[in-house]
């Protein structure tokens, strides 16, 4: 809502209410309501419009790392054959499901520890980019658990997967890289 009025002669306009429409940073990890509406700022990483994401992905110089949680078998009654619907993900993407928690137990951590670093080579200098579905805090999470972990090139892709499809660009079926204590 814009409001205006006349202070000692001077047309004053009001932005009322626009700076409640953006997400604050908070200081810490998302930890509820992860699809909801997420920042426009990741501190200590660099934030990916489509385009960029584009230009990512084509140089092959940057690891693009899917953070999409993976959905549990559901308690089927026996003999009932369950498969999970694939996943379409960004080309030339690893899936790392469940690392975008706001709390991750220390089995799930060092998955990611493990993972993350051998996506990278060992290379914490390397461009790592993060991301999941656009209004998802999973990616926002894992980024910013990188970037505390002392890695410096890390970029955050909010858009996510329904951003890249909704500019027309080509998928590809993605299993996820095997969770710790979970048979799939």
């Amino acid at each position: 809502m814009v409001r205006s009025f006349i202070a000692c002669g001077v047309i004053v306009l009001s932005l009322a209410g626009t700076a409640a429409a953006g997400v604050p940073e908070p200081s810490g990890y998302r930890t509820e309501e992860y699809r909801a509406p997420v920042p426009d700022t990741l501190a200590g990483a660099h934030v990916l419009s489509t385009k960029e994401m584009v230009a990512r992905r084509a140089d092959g110089k940057s690891v693009l790392i899917d953070v999409l949680p993976k959905p549990p078998k559901p308690n089927l009654p026996k003999g009932t054959i369950f498969h999970l619907p694939p996943r379409e993900d960004i080309p030339g993407s690893i899936w790392l499901p469940d690392v975008g928690y706001g709390e991750l137990s220390a089995e799930m951590e060092a998955y990611f520890r493990d993972n993350l670093d051998k996506a990278v080579a060992g290379e914490h200098g390397r461009s790592v980019v993060f991301y999941c579905r656009s209004q998802c805090w999973m990616s926002w999470n894992a980024a910013k658990r990188a970037v505390s972990w002392g890695y410096t090139a890390v970029s955050w892709y909010p858009e996510g997967t329904d951003g890249w499809t909704a500019a027309g660009l080509p998928v590809e079926k993605r299993e996820p890289v095997p969770r710790p204590g979970i048979t799939e």
